[in-house]
């Protein structure tokens, strides 16, 4: 049996190593001259191999698309099953306090040296600067034409990940597949005109962040850069109103609450309390809340608050102001920048035409997908790689059956 893989990032070398485990034939093609690129710039050249969220119910929570799809394909290699599989390869991982996993040695070559001693060990070709430019399917067989030379397989995996644009899919659409048009996932805000981009490299732990005119809302740490704001629950937000955030163009209005615990009415009593307790204290010199100084000094500022003001002299249009400012922060979007080290596109291959049990196509029997060209995507965090992982295995190892 004579299996091609193509594309040798994460989900390619998975697949061709289990095909190979199996007893086939492998042959993994990779357009460019690098293999698993990815891989070795991923979580800042450390490789966020995964995530802790062992339990598969709890896990398909963080794709954005691809939910159902994935909790079928968890039940046959989860997160935990990622981890025996490199640990059992000589690689120890370890668990941040956020939940991401990483290899022990904080360096993602240790991930790729396993992949890459087990795709040899099994005896896997590996060939490189083997552009695709069309597959035809022919009596239970695939010619795969290339730049350099045509290939001929028994079955075949396709893996060539994520693309901006849908011309990226054109062999994959010339042989029957309908492409869910792909558009940004994982981006941060732009806000060219806000004031609090003068706060740069300032960050609060849990914050309460929502698009305006939507339901979606998602806490964590915002940090606030010099082109507007970032950090993980942006990125969250940006994965889950992918969709929504592109059909507006990328215009569109913020609510950041700076603390997603507080309820208004709290607010108001807290403030209350501290101005009748307080009442000579300067209300910009004196944060309160645990909040960072600047950015006390900035709300003030945006509640007309002047520097000198005591609580005593504090007018009720202003108090109101400062909850408004403290529980729903409006900031004025316009535009997106991608968060280039977790690049990710939402669209791909419609999973509809996709089994889950197998990864194999129900257009063209003896056809694999894995990876990120399925209309799948995660949050950061190591999501992606773990559908990476769990695709790619199915892939290669009901390949030859």
């Amino acid at each position: 049996m004579k299996v091609g893989v193509i594309g040798a990032g994460a989900a390619g070398y998975f697949a061709a190593i289990h095909a190979a485990h199996s007893g086939a034939s492998v042959y993994l093609l990779e357009k460019t001259s690098k293999t698993l690129s990815k891989v070795k710039i991923s979580g800042g050249g450390r490789c966020n191999v995964t995530h802790a969220a062992t339990e598969n119910s709890k896990l398909v929570k963080n794709y954005p698309r691809g939910e159902k799809f994935l909790k079928k394909v968890f039940t046959h290699f989860s997160v935990i099953d990622t981890i025996s599989w490199f640990e059992s390869r000589g690689v120890p991982l370890k668990v941040e306090s956020d939940g991401r996993i990483f290899p022990l040695s904080d360096k993602s070559q240790s991930i790729i040296d396993a992949l890459q001693e087990e795709a040899i060990k099994l005896g896997v070709q590996i060939i490189l600067n083997q552009g695709v430019e069309k597959i035809q399917p022919d009596r239970n067989k695939f010619k795969v034409l290339c730049r350099e030379k045509d290939w001929e397989f028994d079955r075949l995996i396709i893996c060539i990940g994520g693309f901006p644009k849908e011309s990226g899919f054109g062999f994959i659409k010339e042989l029957g597949h309908k492409i869910v048009s792909p558009i940004p996932s994982l981006f941060t805000f732009n806000t060219p005109n806000e004031p609090l981009r003068k706060l740069m490299g300032l960050s609060v732990p849990q914050a309460l962040i929502r698009l305006e005119g939507s339901k979606m809302a998602y806490s964590g740490p915002v940090l606030i850069t010099h082109w507007g704001l970032s950090g993980p629950a942006v990125l969250k937000l940006s994965a889950f109103g992918a969709k929504w955030l592109h059909e507006k163009s990328y215009l569109c209005n913020v609510h950041i609450r700076w603390n997603k615990d507080w309820t208004e009415e709290q607010l108001v009593r807290d403030l209350q309390n501290f101005k009748t307790q307080h009442p000579k204290k300067k209300i910009s010199s004196n944060p309160l809340f645990e909040m960072p100084a600047r950015l006390w000094v900035h709300i003030c500022g945006n509640s007309e608050i002047n520097e000198d003001l005591l609580w005593q002299n504090l007018a009720k249009k202003q108090f109101h102001k400062l909850v408004q400012n403290l529980f729903c922060y409006i900031v004025s979007v316009k535009g997106k920048t991608t968060f280039k080290e977790e690049f990710v596109t939402a669209g791909g291959v419609d999973l509809n035409e996709v089994s889950p049990e197998n990864m194999e196509s129900k257009l063209i029997k003896g056809l694999f997908f894995a990876g990120e060209v399925l209309d799948i995507d995660g949050i950061t965090g190591g999501f992606n790689f773990q559908a990476a992982w769990s695709t790619g295995y199915l892939a290669g190892k009901n390949a030859i059956l």
